[in-house]
């Protein structure tokens, strides 16, 4: 388990690396923030697409060998991100890093899922995605000073480096059978094999459409906050690359760890009033986020105090999601089931909802920079980067909003789901 949670800090660690670096980047190739965004959107599009069949491979075949493999791909391909000499060879290296990474998520939930019983799964899968905010500290906060100190280029080959330790170590974890914590009603482990279906099956779970669109609105925030923030303090508050790098990186592991134990602790604490608890917890606490994140995103020059600590507080509320959802979907599918079911939910959602959070937030940025420019009958775009982009954030708390909408929706279908799926097991 902690080999599975030290990976996937790494993943997010390589994967957010380039938004702590995004100043020094366009200021070396000249990047507009359409093209920031665009680099994110790459990444995730391909990292989605090829999540599904990776994720078919992970419930058939050795999960250690195939982890094994994407580390190894997606570290090496973070360091040759740091030799690009254009930003055509940085896109390309990007792409390979996304292909990598899609191995983790599937394997490591489906991994998880036959570790621990039903009770206990959201504790420990929010144990699991603390690698969501601590990796993007991590990024952050050594990213930010390393680029300072030695460039960019050296703070990305430098990201690559923990997977010299962690490959040896997964190579010597043993792998639970599939269905290992699954309990029959004569209590044996439940068979691997009890349940075949398709991607044509699983779509016909109703929670799981309301799940994947939650995905989508989550994600969205997630990778426009990630992709952003760091420019966010050094243009609108004045910080120096270095400072915005350590201040985000201490937002991202204060607010994301304790939103991600504060959703693992509620989530097991819920489950045992209804089926269908942890989506509703997760509808109102992503309605309560939405107001505070507004508030820190909004806050002027010479407020950047408040400003942190809102957006700490509403990355916390985005990050109790993890807990809750991911949980759910374990409860509505077979074992022999989750990892393909987890690359299809992540395949919807990152293509439906991160890939866009990046480049949709980025070209209303630049939009809202020209119209103040306008306005100003300025000639130059220069000054008016921090209005454009303050003013784009704000689509962050409106989708806060709409996430909480679809979770309660899913929660009306989530008993009639999970009845099914245990008749069909024990039937």
């Amino acid at each position: 388990m902690l080999v599975l949670c030290a990976i996937n800090l790494l993943n997010f660690y390589d994967r957010q690396a380039p938004g702590a670096l995004v100043e020094p980047m366009r200021r070396e190739f000249g990047l507009s923030d359409t093209q920031i965004g665009l680099l994110g959107s790459m990444f995730i599009w391909f990292y989605a697409l090829a999540g599904v069949p990776l994720g078919r491979i992970a419930d058939v075949w050795s999960r250690k060998k195939l982890l094994t493999i994407g580390v190894t791909v997606w570290s090496a391909l973070t360091a040759a991100s740091g030799l690009a000499a254009s930003f055509s060879f940085l896109v390309f290296t990007r792409l390979g890093v996304g292909v990598g990474e899609a191995v983790c998520a599937p394997v490591g939930t489906s991994w998880i899922g036959d570790l621990f019983p039903a009770k206990r799964r959201a504790r420990v899968l929010s144990l699991f995605m603390l690698g969501v905010p601590i990796g993007g500290a991590l990024s952050f906060l050594l990213c930010g000073p390393i680029a300072q100190a030695w460039g960019w280029r050296t703070a990305l080959v430098s990201a690559a480096a923990p997977a010299i330790i962690l490959v040896p170590l997964l190579l010597l974890v043993q792998e639970p059978a599939r269905g290992a914590s699954e309990q029959t009603l004569e209590g044996s482990a439940a068979s691997a094999t009890e349940v075949k279906g398709s991607i044509y099956a699983l779509l016909r779970i109703r929670t799981l459409w309301w799940i994947i669109l939650s995905g989508a609105l989550l994600n969205f925030n997630m990778y426009a906050l990630a992709t952003f923030l760091p420019a966010f303090m050094t243009r609108v508050h004045g910080y120096s690359v270095a400072r915005a790098g350590v201040t985000c990186g201490i937002v991202y592991l204060i607010g994301g760890v304790c939103g991600g134990l504060l959703g693992g602790q509620l989530g097991d604490l819920v489950a045992s009033n209804a089926r269908n608890a942890r989506l509703w917890m997760a509808a109102i606490i992503a309605l309560l986020g939405a107001p505070i994140m507004y508030y820190g995103v909004t806050r002027p020059a010479g407020f950047a105090g408040p400003a942190l600590v809102a957006i700490g507080v509403g990355y916390g509320a985005f990050n109790t999601y993890y807990a809750f959802v991911y949980a759910s979907i374990q409860d509505i599918v077979a074992p022999n089931q989750r990892a393909f079911t987890m690359s299809v939910y992540f395949m919807a959602m990152y293509l439906c909802g991160a890939s866009f959070g990046p480049l949709l937030t980025g070209r209303l940025s630049d939009f809202m920079a020209r119209r103040a420019m306008h306005a100003a009958g300025a000639a130059s775009l220069a000054g008016f980067r921090a209005v454009g982009l303050q003013k784009a954030m704000v689509i962050m708390p409106i989708l806060s909003v709409a996430l909480a909408i679809v979770l309660y929706l899913g929660s009306r279908t989530m008993n009639q789901d999970v009845e099914r799926r245990e008749s069909r097991m024990h039937g």
